[in-house]
């Protein structure tokens, strides 16, 4: 039976997506650094004042005002020239609670508001993970900047929507991996770009938290490669400085039995990943969700000259000498909140700055992308007991349009050939250029416009 020409005219499409959306050289999507080029339109960029030079206040709203959003609202109050206008929750006593607590003029249980106010600039999408597409592309919509916390959607396709919607809009959009902004890790980082310890042979990661979530948290989490080990493969990335290309994970359960009845990597309490890099470069992650010893966060890279490595945190130097014990006189912080907030409000100023001076995020919505890629990957490595190729997952997304993307690449409707990417370095098949790339090759819409009218 001959397909409908709407078929028809749909793969065209898609096909004419993936052979001429260019974005440059796979090096555009290697982990983006500090000093990326400019990015949004002066349109929308916020603008200096003229009389003394000093930056307009960044007014910007939060979404969610639950344990992350106030994190981040403590973060904002914190970054110079930022100024919190708006909070929402849908319990509006948490939302009128924030405002109280950090000087918020106006709360509402209704995210929509925040979006639509005229004075906001960006919005701080702090959430539960299943509404961040929808905001985002919401966002986008209104024209708002965007902040979001990780993960941009649960799946591949809507993640791939929701930057798209951004790009098309004109609108930044920078993903929350803080753990780029620790001055631990960034100071490996560092050793690593000057060559310090040589080239690196071997990174390592772990995280450890000191005691396990409630059941009904790990129920529909996700797993624990998506809302856990996520940011040590995020920073393997980071650290390599390179795409991967394929991972080993394995899980396990240890220290709460009642998560065993559930399906797939929400039984894991454990898990270990081994991440192929190009040129050789191996990395390992272990996650544990107990450590008896406190909030265990820590990196290694061996190279061909040395090794740098990082330790836990503590709240203070002082350490104890007695004769049965010598070390730290206390633990190492307890958890994420007080581990990690010097960098959610070092996270903060980057992206302020980056509004104000028209400059890129430096965590871009390629970067949350690829960080979903490799848990998905890692995700069923574990479940296949194989290793598992990222283009696997990549291959997964078929899309119609920029911004109308599906989970069909098992399906036998579509030919090979019609399957957008075939590796991490390619995903500018599937993903519409950021406004800064749009500035050096012209935009995705004149692109388009060529290809039909030529």
């Amino acid at each position: 039976m001959p397909l409908p020409s709407s078929f028809n005219t749909m793969v065209w499409l898609n096909c004419a997506l993936v052979s001429f959306i260019v974005v440059g050289s796979a090096s555009a999507f290697a982990p983006s650094s500090f000093t990326a080029p400019r990015n949004v339109p002066r349109s929308l960029a916020l603008q200096m004042t003229t009389d003394s030079g000093a930056r307009d206040p960044v007014k910007v709203g939060v979404i969610g005002c639950g344990r992350i959003g106030i994190v981040h609202l403590g973060a904002i109050n914190k970054a110079p020239g930022v100024v919190p206008i708006v909070v929402s929750n849908p319990t509006i006593s948490k939302a009128e609670n924030a405002a109280k607590t950090f000087g918020v003029s106006k709360f509402t249980s209704d995210a929509m508001e925040v979006i639509e106010d005229p004075e906001v600039d960006a919005v701080w999408i702090c959430s539960p993970s299943q509404f961040h597409a929808d905001q985002i592309k919401a966002c986008a919509a209104n024209g708002k900047h965007v902040f979001c916390e990780k993960p941009i959607a649960t799946d591949i396709a809507e993640t791939v929507e929701a930057i798209n919607a951004c790009n098309e809009a004109g609108v930044k959009l920078m993903i929350g991996l803080q753990r780029r902004f620790d001055p631990n890790f960034l100071r490996v980082k560092k050793a690593i770009e000057d060559k310090e310890v040589g080239d690196p042979i071997v990174i390592k990661t772990c995280s450890r938290d000191p005691s396990p979530p409630p059941y009904e948290y790990v129920k529909g989490g996700g797993g624990i490669f998506n809302d856990m080990a996520v940011h040590d493969l995020d920073m393997t990335r980071f650290l390599a400085g390179e795409d991967p290309l394929e991972i080993l994970a394995v899980g396990s359960c240890h220290i709460d039995k009642s998560i065993e009845d559930l399906p797939g990597s929400e039984a894991f309490d454990t898990a270990t990943c081994i991440v192929r890099y190009p040129g050789g470069v191996n990395a390992m992650v272990d996650v544990c969700r107990q450590s008896s010893y406190g909030y265990d966060q820590r990196a290694e890279v061996l190279g061909t000259k040395g090794m740098i490595a990082t330790d836990n945190v503590y709240p203070n130097t002082a350490k104890i000498y007695r004769n049965d014990f010598t070390g730290n006189a206390d633990m190492p912080f307890d958890f994420f909140l007080s581990r990690y907030f010097e960098a959610y409000v070092t996270e903060t100023e980057a992206f302020c700055q980056s509004l104000v001076e028209d400059s890129a995020v430096p965590c871009t919505g390629i970067d949350g992308l690829i960080a979903l890629v490799m848990s998905l990957a890692a995700d069923k490595s574990a479940a296949e007991g194989r290793w598992v190729k990222f283009s696997e997952i990549i291959q997964q997304v078929y899309c119609a349009s920029p911004t109308e993307c599906s989970l069909l690449a098992n399906s036998e409707m579509f030919p090979e050939g019609f399957k957008p990417s075939s590796s991490i370095s390619e995903l500018d098949k599937i993903v519409v250029p950021d406004v800064d790339q749009q500035k050096k090759s012209g935009s995705f819409l004149d692109k388009f416009k060529e290809i039909i009218y030529s």
